[in-house]
């Protein structure tokens, strides 16, 4: 799970670029993926340590929890962006969305991964 980390993390700061320079680099808050990036790179890093692990890749599921929260809103945009009424503002509703995507999948792994390593503990 620390190597996937990783490459979300990686993935969350791509995400977060191409938003920040497709909405003409002006807008700042296209960047708060790259913060959940970076939250999940320190995480991934932590947790190639073994006794920091268990902890670091709890730290890295609420960090892509908050990513879900604060970004599935994003999917009532769909309508507008499949109708071409988004206009300039496409490019942040897409980066939104790819963010919900990604933290949400990542959520997934993680707690697949959990619900796995509790069934190997019991046997």
């Amino acid at each position: 799970m620390p190597l996937l980390t990783l490459i979300f993390a990686l993935l969350l700061n791509v995400v977060g670029l191409l938003g920040f320079f497709g909405t003409g680099a002006t807008h700042y808050t296209a960047l708060i993926p790259c913060a959940l990036g970076l939250l999940l790179l320190v995480c991934g890093i932590a947790a190639q340590k073994e006794h920091l692990h268990r902890h670091a890749m709890h730290s890295a599921v609420l960090v892509s929890l908050i990513g879900i929260l604060g970004t599935v809103s994003a999917f009532t945009k769909i309508p507008l962006l499949l109708d071409h009424a988004a206009g300039d503002k496409a490019p942040a509703y897409l980066a939104k969305i790819a963010t919900a995507l990604l933290c949400g999948l990542f959520f997934l792994l993680c707690l697949r991964s959990f619900i796995k390593a509790r069934i190997t503990k019991k046997q």
